[in-house]
């Protein structure tokens, strides 16, 4: 008995719908049409920004990590800087440099994009932006929102692989973007 070649195809849409569409979050309910005929009303998808995350190295080769709590999964994480791309931007390379000048205080002219990737195709719309940035030097104060509460920690390059293996860096975009940037710098 041969095996059934399965070719992926789009779903088409049939119907879409804004169910939650505030400030912070947006979900849309689609019914769709698989390429099988199968008819589905209730798929949820949730209508998320792009984000960006850099992994900033210092000239004397320490990286710029923020400290911070996070809601949703209620603890304090070790991360890249990084955020939404806003909705006037149309360059993600300088939403990049405005996030870690805002989150950090540091700015670099040398950011390199290393990798465009879709965090969760199954879920969700957005596109993740990673970039390296070379040289970052502090010139600023954080410049944060009220409901912000970041500490700046600079750490030096040969410990990051060790955080993430040690569970100190956990955090899904952090991890990925610390590996290819460590990759691409040869470490």
């Amino acid at each position: 008995m041969k095996n059934k070649v399965h070719t992926p195809a789009p779903w088409k849409v049939l119907k879409s719908e804004m169910v939650v569409d505030e400030k912070w979050y947006k979900l849309r309910r689609d019914h769709v049409a698989l390429p099988g005929g199968l008819e589905m009303d209730d798929y949820y998808v949730s209508v998320r920004p792009n984000v960006v995350l850099t992994f900033p190295l210092t000239e004397d080769n320490h990286v710029i990590f923020v400290r911070q709590y996070k809601h949703a999964a209620s603890g304090i994480f070790i991360e890249l800087p990084g955020g939404v791309v806003d909705e006037h931007e149309t360059e993600p390379r300088k939403a990049a440099k405005r996030e870690v000048l805002e989150e950090t205080g540091y700015t670099s002219d040398e950011i390199e994009l290393l990798l465009e990737v879709t965090d969760n195709p199954t879920k969700d719309t957005n596109r993740m932006y990673y970039f390296l940035a070379r040289n970052v030097k502090k010139v600023a104060e954080q410049d944060l929102d009220e409901a912000e509460a970041i500490e700046v920690l600079k750490v030096p390059l040969h410990e990051v692989a060790n955080m993430i293996l040690d569970g100190k860096i956990n955090v899904s975009g952090s991890v990925a973007l610390c590996l290819l940037a460590l990759r691409k710098l040869g470490v």
